[in-house]
């Protein structure tokens, strides 16, 4: 059986990873972004479905569901659409970014949850099981100088995951989330300091071999292909450069020697 799902955020970064990995592994794609262009270069690439929609919006929710409800069966629904505004101060923060990062992070959830929800268990009452996956963020689970407004977003839409996991109790529905640390793509930083390309590479500067699109990937494909009883609640990963959110390794990784603890 060919199982399908809807990965959003799929024009670029994690997203785009995603439905890569997704389709390698055998399943049918409905790629989703706002994204058309790049979403129909996905699409001749790999196979993956393109939909272009805004998830901030409700009407656009709506015509997503009702595509895949005439479309075929949605065995999983992969949100990986979201994002960051700005490192100011709490102080400082600007309203309107704090209202974005809710808007794309915890209530784009929130629409599709209960949108495609019907889909899913219409999916595990015929398949044997469903699977919704959140990839959130450590922003989620450590609050950092500058990042309130981020934190604040990545958290909410960790506690909709874990609501669900209870809410779903019961039902043949996986509710899994995956939390990466620092992962070095081509936008997300870039997005969140505004375009300012040399600030964003200053930001990966002299870490050695942080994730990568691929790595957050790979595990969400390993989540999705566990045997339909195994949940992974939650996964925390990080490059090994980075212990904890506020201590990270610039330069190379080595061995600690005698003659370091001299």
């Amino acid at each position: 059986m060919t199982r399908r799902a809807v990965v959003t955020g799929a024009s670029s970064g994690i997203g785009e990873a995603t439905a890569r990995a997704l389709r390698a592994s055998g399943w049918d794609v409905v790629a989703v972004a706002r994204r058309a262009d790049r979403l129909e270069e996905l699409e001749d690439e790999c196979g993956a479905v393109a939909y272009a929609a805004d998830l901030t919006s409700d009407a656009d929710v709506q015509a997503l569901t009702e595509f895949l409800a005439e479309s075929g069966p949605v065995h999983a629904l992969v949100h990986v659409a979201g994002g960051a505004r700005g490192t100011d101060r709490v102080e400082d923060g600007r309203v309107e970014d704090w209202q974005w990062m809710f808007e794309v992070n915890v209530l784009s959830a929130q629409r599709l949850v209960a949108s495609l929800l019907p889909l899913l268990r219409r999916a595990a009452a015929s398949d044997g099981h469903a699977d919704t996956l959140f990839v959130t963020s450590t922003a989620a689970q450590t609050a950092y100088a500058g990042g309130a407004g981020y934190n604040a977003a990545k958290a909410g839409e960790s506690m909709l995951a874990h609501a669900l996991r209870l809410e779903l109790n019961g039902e043949p529905i996986r509710v899994i989330e995956v939390a990466p640390g620092m992962v070095h793509t081509p936008e997300f930083t870039l997005n969140r300091l505004g375009g300012d390309r040399v600030a964003a590479e200053r930001v990966y500067e002299g870490v050695q071999q942080p994730l990568t699109a691929g790595d957050v990937a790979d595990v969400v494909a390993y989540a999705l292909n566990a045997p339909g009883h195994v949940n992974l609640d939650l996964v925390t990963m990080r490059p090994v450069a980075q212990s904890a959110q506020h201590l990270l390794a610039r330069g190379p990784l080595r061995p600690r020697v005698e003659d370091d603890r001299a």
